[in-house]
């Protein structure tokens, strides 16, 4: 017999502004103490030493994860040009160096081989898997590896400063999957100059930003309290990219039980991803079909 999971149910996203030095799953492992939850989840990870937004999801809003992690997210990040290091990131060790440094019109102009489809190559110290391992464990072993280009979406790469001559900031908004660490070393290298990523923030991510977010400090003073949940964003904010569906009473009923519902009329096509609400809450997610949503998540809420 499955043993019952403690805690409360209770459903949306808590928008964590979170700090260097933590771990992404560390953070949600203190929401769901703070907030006594059955269930959390986040989407998209971000580095120990990155900060930003690491949207949390509770309860239902984990099955709208997948949405949010499919969604454009935008970085603000400082290249630190002149110097490579092993992980492309300050915290690693430095294993070339340039007296070279690009001036920014220099700089501009690599920008734009970086911007539309590209392939990307993820950093040896990543989580990518290599035949099961995982890529920062063979780094750490010192084993010699490849790891495969993958696409990448960037919707935009500006510059935003260049405070001196070894830093330029810059503001990238992408797709999923995209390194920023990798965008750093690939600018560096294309330079000529090396470059590795010195801070990094997640500006937002979604429908989430990062002046929505709630500090550790807040998380730790209100835990246990309740009051917590007045920061909470509703689990329909995760579906904001998909056309909502108003379904009728028993179409709500049918829905929650899995099966296809009808649904009021709307501009959908036929065989697009929607979701379905009834009286303002998400009833559930899935296909169009000639007046019925056939669901693939529903939403018990």
């Amino acid at each position: 017999m499955a043993r019952k999971r403690k805690g409360r149910d209770i459903h949306g996203w808590l928008v964590v502004d979170k700090p260097v030095g933590i771990t992404s799953n560390a953070v949600v492992n203190k929401v769901r103490w703070a907030m006594d939850a059955k269930k959390a989840g986040h989407a998209g990870t971000l580095d120990p030493e990155a900060t930003g937004v690491l949207a949390v999801a509770l309860g239902e809003a984990t099955k709208t994860v997948p949405y949010i992690t499919d969604a454009l997210k935008a970085y603000e990040f400082t290249v630190r040009l002149g110097q490579a290091t092993n992980t492309d990131d300050a915290e690693g060790e430095v294993i070339a160096e340039s007296d070279a440094r690009p001036t920014d019109a220099d700089i501009d102009a690599a920008l734009g081989g970086f911007i539309g489809d590209i392939m990307q190559v993820p950093p040896k110290f990543s989580a990518v898997k290599i035949d099961g391992e995982r890529a920062y464990k063979l780094a750490r072993d010192d084993e010699d590896f490849e790891i495969a280009a993958r696409p990448l979406w960037v919707e935009g790469l500006v510059m935003t400063n260049r405070p001196d001559a070894d830093h330029v900031t810059l503001e990238m908004t992408c797709g999923k999957g995209g390194y920023v660490r990798s965008i750093a070393r690939d600018l560096g290298a294309a330079l000529g100059c090396h470059g590795h990523v010195k801070s990094l923030r997640r500006i937002w991510s979604g429908p989430f930003d990062a002046e929505d977010g709630v500090s550790m400090e807040t998380i730790e003073e209100l835990a246990k309290t309740g009051e917590l949940d007045q920061y909470l964003f509703p689990l329909e904010q995760g579906l904001q990219d998909l056309p909502e569906l108003k379904a009728t009473a028993e179409g709500a009923t049918r829905l929650r039980h899995g099966n296809p519902g009808m649904v009021i009329a709307s501009d959908v096509e036929y065989g697009d991803e929607a979701w379905a609400s009834f009286e303002g809450k998400a009833v559930a997610v899935g296909i169009y079909r000639s007046g019925e949503l056939h669901p693939s998540r529903v939403f018990n809420q």
